[in-house]
């Protein structure tokens, strides 16, 4: 499999963008690797990157997104912080991607089991993660049942996901609306922007309705 070019990456619709990770997933699930050649996608790059989709995922370690969609060098864009949310930064790197560099595809991947989910359920505190974790706390209220304050800690794996499931949602919410480039992009049919749920115990990425 050869590396992305311009010509093969303007090629890409965004709504090929989202089958072309759907097929990764199912390679990476049924440990069916693509026959790629890594060193002669670094030559092939080596002038110029055309990847095809930008990925927020967590900074979990078994949440690599070229891993997980089978990707090799030059394909995907991957910025990753825990609780896979956006900041100003996170926002000018997804412009970056996708109004420069030509990328199709915005995917928010949260995933089941998140710590840093788990930490702002339990309110966590600990120096710099503290202010990390009050980025995800709002959805935490978002999501009101159990209503019971004793049902809404990381011991209850249910409540955590489904925070998590909320919180790509709102991530998804705050790429519209605190980036104008991107959300102009998105209504002129130039990329989609998606969510998704990576989960731990099978592989298994489960992709959000637009």
């Amino acid at each position: 499999m050869k590396a992305l070019t311009k010509e093969t990456q303007a090629a890409i619709t965004p709504q090929k963008a989202v089958e072309l990770l759907k097929e990764g997933n199912e390679r990476f699930q049924k440990s069916l690797k693509a026959d790629r050649d890594l060193l002669e996608q670094v030559t092939d790059t080596k002038s110029g990157q055309y990847p095809f989709a930008t990925i927020l995922s967590c900074i979990d370690s078994r949440v690599s997104s070229e891993l997980i969609f089978d990707q090799g060098i030059g394909d995907i864009f991957s910025a990753r912080v825990a609780g896979n949310f956006v900041n100003e930064d996170i926002l000018g790197s997804m412009e970056f991607a996708c109004k420069l560099a030509g990328t199709k595809l915005v995917l928010v991947l949260g995933h089941t089991s998140c710590g840093a989910v788990k930490g702002a359920c339990d309110d966590a505190k600990l120096g710099n993660l503290t202010a990390l974790i009050s980025k995800i706390k709002p959805a935490v209220a978002a999501v009101t049942e159990p209503a019971d304050a004793a049902e809404r800690t990381s011991k209850n794996i249910d409540f955590v996901n489904e925070v998590a499931v909320k919180n790509v949602h709102m991530t998804i919410d705050n790429i519209r609306t605190q980036s104008a480039v991107l959300k102009e992009m998105e209504d002129n049919g130039e990329i989609l922007i998606l969510g998704g749920m990576y989960d731990i115990n099978d592989g298994k990425v489960t992709f959000f309705e637009a």
